[in-house]
């Protein structure tokens, strides 16, 4: 069987998105998923985004990680597969609800622009740990602040602590966060794809969170970000204990459509 396919990209975090409205795909479908976005033998992504039928909201947005695993929240997939959905005529209008891993979130489509606002679950606590930070976006998230982050070795530091014996187990991502006078730069190495990828809206928003945090900026902050797949911004309210009012801003990338057969030739070690 073949499959019709859309890729979009978030700054660079680039996923395969389906129309699975007619439920054609199964849930469970990992070693598929895992094939497609394999950058050799597949499509090539970051993830594999399956939009379905949702009878309290707009629709349901369904992800899946590198590794054909079903994941938790991802942003910059999220605001992707509202792009997606608004050019198959899901909703009509700027703006929609859809239900995620983590719950209900509400987007808008800024038509002159391109920039897609999604807004995010309420963040209530950040943890120290060992001089760093942890907390969850919709997506449990490492923070460490650095000062020099061009010389950070994103994928080894990356996968040293999310491999720790305390984070083993369920898996984190790590944020490596440079403060400059614009904003900060971010560098993400996420579970899932286990590697460093482009940009990462959760773990954007979790820097942004934390920085907003550590420089004591209270009430309603924009921060924007630099990731090395393009610009990102945050806003969000800072209550000094918790944070809410948390939207990720940027854009959503159509690059090509296709399609892809299910039963792909992979190697036998794949």
């Amino acid at each position: 069987m073949n499959t019709a396919f859309a890729k979009y990209h978030g700054t660079g975090n680039d996923f395969i998105m389906i129309d699975n409205r007619n439920l054609l795909l199964p849930r469970a479908n990992t070693n598929v998923y895992a094939s497609w976005c394999h950058r050799r033998f597949g499509i090539g992504a970051d993830g594999v985004i399956l939009i379905q039928n949702r009878p309290d909201c707009d629709f349901e947005m369904v992800y899946y990680n590198a590794d054909g695993n079903e994941g938790s929240m991802c942003g910059n997939g999220g605001r992707c597969a509202v792009a997606f959905a608004r050019q198959l005529g899901v909703f009509s209008g700027n703006t929609c609800r859809f239900v995620a891993a983590d719950g209900l979130h509400e987007a808008a489509v800024d038509q002159q622009t391109g920039i897609v606002s999604l807004q995010m679950q309420p963040v209530k606590e950040i943890q120290l740990y060992h001089n760093d930070y942890v907390l969850n976006t919709g997506s449990p998230h490492y923070v460490k602040m650095v000062t020099d982050l061009n010389n950070i070795a994103v994928f080894e530091q990356g996968a040293q602590i999310r491999y720790s014996p305390y984070f083993k187990e369920q898996g984190i991502n790590v944020n490596f966060v440079q403060p400059h006078a614009q904003g900060i730069a971010v560098a993400t190495y996420e579970r899932g794809v286990e590697n460093e990828t482009y940009s990462c809206g959760t773990g954007v928003v979790a820097s942004a969170i934390t920085y907003a945090m550590l420089q004591n900026r209270l009430g309603t902050v924009t921060v924007p970000v630099e990731t090395k797949g393009g610009q990102l911004w945050v806003q969000l309210t800072n209550h000094h204990t918790h944070f809410t009012d948390i939207w990720l801003k940027g854009p959503a990338t159509f690059v090509f459509n296709g399609t892809i057969s299910t039963t792909l030739n992979l190697p036998a070690n794949f």
